[in-house]
Formats: C-alpha cells, structure tokens, sequence
C-alpha cells in the first residue's frame, strides 16, 4: 500500500498525506509489512480525512475572501495614487486651499454678523446721545 494508492481510496490529493507526520509513518510502516498485518496505534480513519478536507476548504474559502478585499484595497489605493499623479484630480494643495476658502467664507459670515450688532448699537447709542442732547438744550 502506496501513499499514492492510500490518497487514491481516500479521495484525497497526496500532498495532504504528508502533513500528518505519523499518518505519513503508518502509512510507510503498512508499505513494508506483510499483507494482513494490522498497523496499531492511532489510525486515520476516512472521516478524520474528511473533516481535515472539509477544514481546509473552509480555511482556503476564508483566505479567498481575505485576497480579494486586500486586491480591492490595493487597487483603490493605486487608482487614487495614479489619479494624483496624472495631474488630473485636483492637487493636495488645491484640496487645502479649498477648505480654507470654506472656511473664511465661514468667518466672513460670522463678521458680518458682528459688524451688524455692532452698527445696531452704534445707532441706538446715537440716538440716545440725540434725545440727551435735546433735553439739555431745551429751557426748562
């Protein structure tokens, strides 16, 4: 009994007889022994074959999915490296530039606002000074 025959009857590639290194020796030792000789200790059975199949689809499923969001990260990250570097997407200093437009737009508001009150009271104080003055000048 091969390793290849025993990969054969299990329905398993090779390779995956080799990672188990005592499966690997049982297997070797059945090789060299007379037919009917039974291998002791603990076998492999094809359901444990299985289910380390089965875990090692799940695991190369779950790698898959990790591949393609790294290769879609990685791609996203070079598609902006290439826009920036094309000249045709707006400079990072452009960027800047706009948020600080953006921005004293903001204050601009904010002072006209201020110079607003500023003149509101500025008036009533006026009038104010306009009613004492009258009062002043007026005989009485």
């Amino acid at each position: 009994m091969s390793v290849t025959a025993v990969a054969r009857r299990a329905g398993v590639d090779r390779t995956f007889l080799y990672r188990p290194r005592d499966l690997l020796t049982q297997i070797h030792t059945a090789e060299q022994s007379p037919a009917g000789d039974v291998v002791t200790g603990a076998g492999v059975s094809r359901a444990s074959l299985m289910a380390d199949l089965a875990a090692a689809n799940e695991r190369n499923a779950r790698l898959g999915g990790r591949i393609a969001l790294l290769e879609k990260r990685l791609s996203q990250l070079m598609g902006d490296q290439t826009w920036r570097e094309s000249g045709l997407g707006a400079p990072e200093s452009a960027e800047k530039l706009q948020q600080r437009i953006v921005q004293l737009e903001n204050d601009k508001g904010d002072l006209k606002l201020r110079l607003k009150e500023a003149l509101e009271d500025l008036e009533a104080a006026r009038s104010t000074n306009r009613e004492l003055t009258r009062a002043l000048n007026q005989p009485g």
